[in-house]
């Protein structure tokens, strides 16, 4: 069976600009492209459907929700499908989950799993041996199952108390963007050790909100505050953060064309990549909440968020819609408009890059943990939560 060290050596030429071939695959775009796509996946057990698009090099990432748990044998039937999936990928595909803690929890005590609690309980302890428990016990579970991306710590600040999605969940660890910064790079830390990466979100900030993105439009213009972009900066000044999750508010403040952050190449490429210095990969919150969906078509906001700096495109598949959105789809849809001209193959290649270079550093047989953790890199309805960020 060939190892992921062996595929990462055979499918990373691109490093010298070389084009991707392993036996018969599609060409070099098809995979690229699909490279940047992120699907959820249906069931308990190993979906043929999904199988084949992981075959075929349509998908890089798939996400796990607690749908996906089997109610008997949890651990190992996670852990097998799991398996299934990734040694079928032509590229070592990243497997995602939200596991947060408290109210985001998808690995809950009654699947066997270990106990988590919010960030907010974490926070208030005062200390950061909290986080460094929980951050340790939660990247253990995950390495433990073939996981290697965790879509947390949320790093937004509990500025209002009335925010219905990221306070009332005590989803943030605080309202002091210091101590938020501290404890998130702590929490990610740990995860290092293990080998996780972790997703810092939601960018430019999400707590200052007065609704809920997975409901709709959330405009922050009047409550955000600069403030909010603090633990970005110093998270990826002192090299920890490799990856970053977009979130689909409204900030005028910073785009005044009221783009949501997902579709802004103001606040993407203009905030996050040119005055913060991040050159790591952006994952975009769940394409299919309704803050995207209602008020743009699949065409456009696929457009939207390329252009904008995205490079892994979320698609939970936990949301009901009324407009097809397959991985097929998708995918014929990116590679129409870089056909058309409308993205430019030098974009699509921008994403390939970062997203490979985090692929090779941790999804491959010598990334243990020792090796990981050396140092840092520099920056080169309720239940709606489940749908994906």
């Amino acid at each position: 069976m060939m190892t992921l060290r062996k595929k990462i050596l055979i499918l990373v030429p691109f490093l010298a600009g070389s084009m991707l071939c392993v036996g018969q695959q599609p060409d070099s775009l098809d995979l690229k492209i699909g490279q940047m796509i992120l699907i959820g996946v249906p069931g308990t057990t190993l979906d043929e459907a999904v199988l084949s698009e992981v075959r075929q090099g349509k998908v890089g990432s798939i996400i796990f929700f607690e749908k996906n748990i089997p109610q008997k044998n949890s651990i190992a039937g996670l852990r097998k499908v799991i398996w299934q999936y990734q040694k079928e990928a032509p590229v070592p595909l990243f497997i995602c989950i939200d596991q947060e803690g408290g109210r985001v929890n998808r690995l809950k005590e009654k699947y066997g799993f270990p106990r988590s609690i919010t960030a907010h309980e974490m926070g208030a302890v005062g200390t950061i041996d909290s986080v460094r428990y929980y951050g340790q016990t939660t990247a253990a579970t995950l390495a433990g199952l073939g996981m290697n991306v965790n879509f947390a710590p949320v790093v937004d600040l509990a500025s209002n108390p009335d925010n219905p999605i990221i306070a009332r969940y005590e989803r943030a660890f605080s309202d002091n963007e210091e101590w938020v910064a501290q404890l998130a790079a702590e929490y990610i830390k740990t995860h290092r050790k293990l080998g996780i990466i972790s997703v810092p979100k939601h960018f430019p900030g999400h707590g200052s909100s007065q609704a809920d993105t997975h409901l709709g439009i959330a405009d922050v213009t009047a409550t955000w505050e600069e403030r909010e972009l603090a633990p970005y900066a110093k998270l990826i000044a002192s090299g920890y953060a490799e990856a970053v999750m977009s979130a689909h508010i409204v900030n005028k403040k910073l785009d005044a064309a009221g783009n949501p952050g997902t579709l802004s190449d103001v606040i993407i490429n203009g905030v996050l990549r040119g005055r913060l210095g991040f050159n790591g990969v952006v994952f975009s919150d769940d394409m299919q909440m309704h803050a995207i969906t209602k008020h743009y078509g699949l065409e456009d906001a696929i457009r939207l968020a390329i252009n904008g700096g995205i490079d892994i495109m979320t698609f939970s598949n936990n949301i009901d819609q009324s407009e097809e959105r397959t991985v097929d789809r998708v995918h014929r849809i990116i590679r129409d408009l870089v056909n058309g001209g409308k993205i430019s193959r030098e974009r699509v290649d921008e994403s390939y890059r970062r997203i490979m270079r985090l692929k090779k550093k941790y999804l491959y047989d010598d990334a243990k943990p020792s090796r990981v953790e050396a140092q840092p890199t520099g920056s080169d309805s309720k239940p709606a939560i489940e749908t994906g960020g």
